[in-house]
């Protein structure tokens, strides 16, 4: 069985010097360590070439975002899996084979995410993965262990082996076969919750996402765009508008978008008050991006061959509801 730990790079050289060498000690024995260079304008290549000689590097074309930068190099590896990794995470000890025992143990099981713990923080989970990914019924994404801002502390609560919605694309174990049939990330999100619309895809199909409480990494987060990055609000908004109209059940779509629709347009009025003018415009940018790209995302959508209503991870509720005026905040009160 081959494994390809794969880390996308684009800038970030200070992540490879300090990172790098933790994910060859505990990963060379078990599988390939390949750095995929996202056409970096640092000096991260020549810092590889040097440092690293005998680390298999691919060199991509062009800086076409996480998911393009991750669908290039996929496309010049071999593997059984394909271990998509960011390049500014600690793993430990025996963090590979624990993942793949368990997605050895059901052939239904394609996708699988270990645990992920802050960096800086290390007792507390990470806000990105945490202990599995969930969405509830109007496109909200958070996580066992993070909702909103509010992230738990680790006491050993989600130790459980668990099926879960999403797999964080920070630390995403997937079987290679189906990461080709499905076409890979969608491009088109360019990055940001293309790993919950990939996962959302093979759970139509049938398939399993899983969480490996067993195996555990530690990330930093936010290390190409930081958590307040107008930027960042721009792709999650236009990225959730495709994911949600990609991926509904047909009986369900008109009326989770009417809702976000408005829900978005809090949003984006609270960012007004707020004094957060780039942020608010993002939203109504998001929207008009949607909106100009509607007749792509409607083929895409056409090419699914099942969409399904009822998945495990999918919380029936408004998350929103329940945390901002019920204040339920953390995983267990759901």
């Amino acid at each position: 069985m081959k494994i390809a730990v794969v880390i996308l790079n684009w800038n970030g050289k200070k992540f490879l010097e300090k990172f790098l060498p933790n994910v060859i000690e505990h990963s060379a024995d078990r599988a390939e360590v390949i750095v995929a260079d996202n056409a970096s304008t640092d000096d991260s290549v020549e810092f590889l070439k040097q440092n690293f000689p005998h680390i298999r590097l691919i060199q991509n074309a062009e800086n076409g975002g996480f998911s393009k930068g991750y669908n290039d190099a996929l496309n010049h590896v071999e593997a059984d899996y394909f271990v998509l990794l960011n390049s500014d995470i600690e793993v430990t000890a025996n963090w590979i084979q624990p993942v793949i025992d368990l997605m050895e143990s059901d052939p239904n099981i394609v996708v699988c995410q270990p645990k992920i713990r802050s960096y800086d923080e290390r007792e507390k989970f990470e806000y990105a993965g945490a202990a599995g990914g969930f969405i509830d019924r109007f496109g909200y994404p958070f996580c066992r262990g993070r909702i909103f801002e509010t992230i738990e502390t680790d006491h050993g609560q989600y130790d459980d082996v668990r099926e879960v919605f999403w797999a964080t694309g920070a630390a995403m174990f997937v079987k290679a076969p189906i990461y080709k049939e499905f076409g890979g990330l969608d491009e088109d999100f360019f990055a940001h919750m293309e790993e919950i619309d990939f996962c959302w895809r093979v759970k139509n199909a049938g398939y399993k996402v899983m969480y490996c409480p067993n195996s555990m990494i530690y990330h930093v987060g936010g290390g190409t765009l930081p958590k307040s990055s107008s930027r960042k609000t721009y792709l999650n908004f236009r990225n959730n508008l495709s994911l949600l109209y990609k991926n509904l059940y047909p009986s369900e779509r008109f009326f989770v978008l009417f809702v976000r629709f408005f829900l978005d347009q809090i949003a984006a009025a609270k960012f007004l008050f707020e004094g957060n003018f780039k942020d608010s415009f993002m939203v109504l940018r998001g929207y008009a991006h949607f909106v100009r790209r509607f007749p792509q995302i409607r083929k895409k959508r056409k090419k699914q061959l099942t969409i399904c209503k009822h998945h495990i991870g999918i919380y029936p509720h408004s998350i929103v509801w329940k945390y901002y005026i019920q204040k339920r905040k953390t995983f267990d009160k759901l």
